[in-house]
């Protein structure tokens, strides 16, 4: 007794049943197999113990949480990696930016920041390349309040000869960025020669502050003294506004160095510019931490003329210069 079968088709006939309709124009070729797939297996449930259902490096459209670890470009589905196979991401900690404040009414554009705070951290940035080579690079700093957000960016743009030419004494422009890249500060210091007499008035460290860029605030002029460095802080006109006094010896090992903000009577202290001590950096490198404080209520071009004293004062005492190299052989 024979069995029934299905007529036989010829293999075109079954690859027509199997092709889907012609792709418009443009379309990438389909790929064809002689293989009818057959219907779909039981949905597998995801593995328990995993955040979400999922093991971290699965993505799933329906949970937003979760993210694939590499999506390559020329696929369509993630690279998946086994539980306990996949490799922990290297990601540096994100940088957090102060919330931008609200405008205000009598304020250079840019100093909403420091109209709300009453101290701020200027941390400057560890550059090993200077002590390996000697090869003085432009500073650069970050500027912090106490909760660790940035406030502001601080670069130096000074060319590579003037740099290493005049290391400790160069002329520099320190450019202040907010967190959009905006320069919302300018800081400038011009050249002094100090070959001639320690009290001839062209002989004395001045660095002008503008802010807006263009728009002089004011100065911070350099006072002769035997003692202590002494500064006087000028407004646009060059008037003394306040003082700042350092201490006897800034070159102190183990210690904090605080130089005072005063008034000009020299009764009332207005607030101060700590140079922190950081242990061995600080004897081996110039990556300084300086911590800067004034009333909340003072006025904040005030509050931007303290902050600019702080680049000079680090200038004149805290910029070691790198170890040259020697030319003679030994």
């Amino acid at each position: 007794m024979s069995v029934p079968t299905a007529p036989e088709q010829p293999a075109d006939e079954m690859e027509n049943q199997i092709k889907s309709p012609d792709p418009g124009p443009g379309a990438p070729p389909e790929y064809n197999s002689h293989f009818v797939p057959g219907p779909p297996g039981p949905a597998v449930p995801p593995p328990a113990g995993y955040p979400g259902g999922l093991p971290v490096g699965y993505y799933s459209p329906q949970q937003p949480s979760t993210f694939p670890l590499y999506l390559p470009t020329g696929g369509h589905h993630p690279i998946q990696y086994q539980p306990g196979k996949y490799p922990t991401p290297q990601h540096s900690a994100p940088v957090v930016w102060m919330p931008m404040p609200t405008l205000m009414l009598n304020c250079p554009p840019g100093l909403e920041y420091l109209a709300q705070l009453d101290n701020i951290h200027v941390l400057q940035h560890f550059e090993p390349l200077e002590i390996i080579t000697g090869f003085e690079t432009n500073n650069r700093y970050d500027i912090k309040n106490n909760l660790g957000q940035m406030v502001y960016s601080v670069n130096e743009d000074t060319d590579d000869y003037t740099r290493n030419a005049y290391r400790t004494l160069r002329p520099f422009v320190l450019r202040v960025t907010d967190f959009m890249g905006r320069e919302v500060m300018t800081m400038q210091r011009p050249f002094r020669c100090t070959c001639c007499c320690f009290c001839c008035p062209s002989t004395r460290q001045e660095l002008e502050v503008q802010c807006p860029p263009g728009v002089t605030i004011g100065f911070v002029a350099e006072h002769w003294n035997l003692c202590r460095a002494v500064y006087s802080i000028q407004n646009e006109r060059k008037e003394d506004m306040m003082g700042v006094y350092g201490p006897c010896s800034t070159y102190g090992c183990g210690s904090d160095s605080v130089f005072e903000v005063i008034s000009l009577d020299g009764v009332s202290s207005i607030g101060s510019i700590t140079r922190k001590w950081n242990g061995v950096l600080s004897a081996m490198s110039d990556a300084d931490h300086f911590e800067i404080h004034f009333p909340l209520d003072l006025d904040v071009k005030m509050k931007a003329m303290i902050f600019g004293a702080c680049f000079l004062i680090d200038f004149m005492y805290f910029e070691s210069s790198p170890p040259q190299r020697s030319s003679h052989s030994s």
